[in-house]
């Protein structure tokens, strides 16, 4: 299926099955953060995606924890397996998903790197991608604010 295709939609949860959810397309492209709350909280850099929040459901709930990380948004992850799995700021209408946590082929592509000014030493980023030093960057969703 096509990341942009609006017929179907997609589902996805953390390792042990405890959160599950589903989205409905079309899936924001993929943003890579790199800033140190991303690192902590994923053991690297995050890749996330997002939806608006009439498009997210999740359908197992059972071992979501939201954990405020800032003064503006909040992390969602399994209390059972420790998956890191949604990103949500209070003032956005839409909420991030971890791109890895979603089921099967999702025809996304990252578009871009941020808060690169935090990046890690122990990797190196593509130079043909657009990197940006913090969170602002233009968004791919050109309607949208920015998520990350």
């Amino acid at each position: 299926m096509n990341a942009t295709d609006d017929t179907e939609s997609f589902s996805g949860g953390c390792l042990c099955g405890a959160v599950r959810y589903q989205l409905k397309p079309p899936l924001r492209p993929v943003i890579a953060c790199h800033c140190r709350q991303c690192r902590r909280t994923s053991g690297n850099y995050v890749s996330a995606t997002a939806v608006p929040r009439q498009s997210f459901a999740l359908t197992s709930s059972d071992g979501l924890k939201w954990y405020r990380s800032s003064e503006r948004a909040r992390r969602g992850f399994c209390s059972e397996c420790g998956s890191s799995l949604f990103w949500s700021a209070d003032a956005l209408d839409t909420i991030s998903i971890m791109t890895g946590t979603i089921d099967g082929k999702t025809g996304l592509h990252t578009v871009a790197h941020i808060c690169v000014a935090d990046k890690g030493d122990y990797y190196e980023l593509d130079p043909s991608q657009p990197q940006y030093a913090d969170h602002h960057y233009p968004s791919p969703w050109s309607s949208r604010p920015n998520d990350e």
